[in-house]
């Protein structure tokens, strides 16, 4: 382990990443599978989880921003990759002479990226986006028909290909919404109205992660998982990811700074809204808001400590919290265990959530680059290290 890592580390098991991938795929037979790597993999390392997720047989992968999709380009990945955030004078050129997939929302996208095609002299693949309800991409319905037709005259042109009709649900983490129905039916007539344009695209989809897992009439011919890749709920609604038989990736934990003896009536950290009832033991662990521990999981947040859950006594600081653990012994240097799968009873990452009053999906994405990521598998013979010139190696992609 490098000197950083000593002092805190987000260990990622790329066999459960693995595993996840295998158990998603299972879970929509007659769909493919699209691994959404965004937000350098929700905080997981985008190049080592692309990588591992294309090992378990993802035939797609997914990315917000361009500059994540070109950076898997860059890594050596080279199959199905969909990007989908863009603004205007964005690399479409480049997304295209790399066979990126890229979302067209409006008649600005479209034009920017036939431009592009006709710059580069390479037909774009091109997947259109319909707004169902969620209100934030995507084409309205009342510009769809436009859209629709402007997009088969550029294919017919040879500008363009369109491989995919897309949406995305709002509520699909809250099953039985009656929006999760109206977005149903707005994408069929969407889908409609794209084949009365002539296209016909390969993969339509609209299912995310909770709609992948609660709602099988949304598969379509493709699904996208995030957040249940990483072996975290999309929320307490939907269910835990043991109820899909999915394994939380990342854990996340750090060696004690400091473990000292105060009398009673102490005060603990800033403002003192923690001040010890009695003579006790404070652990100080070195990880705080600069390392995107969650100020708002201050007096709340769940630490295993010494074989014991403990609270964070006090707040959050920019590098560091206290832990109270009463009578009992630590020393430093001894491991604190912020979250993980729960193999050695620490919290989980929902707890953490549930401690901050947010959702799983911030609670890992925002653990920053100051934590080390450090790759374990247990498919395979141990690996040591975090980061290292390997971790930005892909391997050929699934095409």
């Amino acid at each position: 382990m490098n000197e950083t890592a000593k002092r805190a580390r987000a260990a990622i098991d790329l066999a459960a990443v693995r595993s996840n991938v295998r158990a998603l795929r299972d879970l929509a037979p007659g769909a493919q599978l699209m691994v959404v790597v965004k937000s350098d993999a929700y905080g997981h390392g985008a190049i080592r989880c692309a990588r591992a997720a294309r090992e378990a047989g993802a035939p797609w992968l997914g990315t917000a921003l361009p500059e994540e999709a070109l950076a898997l380009r860059a890594a050596g990945d080279t199959g199905r990759l969909l990007c989908w955030l863009w603004t205007p004078g964005g690399p479409w050129r480049r997304a295209i002479e790399q066979d990126v997939d890229v979302s067209v929302s409006g008649m600005w996208a479209l034009r920017e990226v036939t431009d592009a095609a006709r710059a580069c002299g390479r037909a774009a693949r091109v997947q259109l986006k319909i707004d169902t309800g969620l209100g934030r991409n995507g084409c309205q319905p009342a510009d769809w028909t436009e859209l629709t037709a402007a997009a088969r005259a550029a294919e017919a042109a040879g500008l363009l290909t369109v491989t995919g009709v897309w949406s995305h649900f709002a509520c699909a983490d809250e099953p039985g919404h009656p929006s999760i129905a109206a977005q149903l039916a707005e994408f069929r007539r969407a889908l409609a109205v794209a084949e009365a344009a002539g296209l016909r695209p390969e993969v339509r989809h609209i299912a995310n992660t909770p709609a992948l897992l609660t709602l099988p009439e949304a598969h379509f011919d493709l699904v996208r998982s995030g957040i249940g890749v990483y072996g975290v709920s999309p929320s307490p609604e939907v269910g835990t990811p043991e109820d899909f038989g999915l394994r939380p990736v990342m854990t996340l934990e750090a060696s004690l700074a400091s473990v000292k003896r105060v009398p009673g009536g102490h005060g603990v950290s800033y403002g003192y809204h923690y001040t010890t009832p009695g003579e006790t033991t404070l652990a100080l662990v070195p990880l705080g808001y600069a390392d995107g521990i969650p100020r708002h999981a201050s007096g709340t947040g769940p630490v295993l400590v010494a074989g014991k859950w403990r609270t964070v006594a006090g707040r959050v600081a920019m590098d560091q919290f206290v832990v109270d653990l009463g009578g009992d012994h630590a020393a430093a240097g001894d491991q604190a265990v912020l979250f993980g799968p729960g193999d050695r009873g620490e919290p989980s990452v929902e707890d953490w959530a549930r401690a901050a009053g947010t959702i799983g999906y911030e609670i890992v994405t925002r653990i920053g680059g100051r934590v080390p990521r450090v790759y374990v598998d247990s498919e395979v013979p141990a690996q040591g290290g975090g980061r290292s010139e390997d971790d930005t190696a892909l391997t050929g992609g699934v095409a």
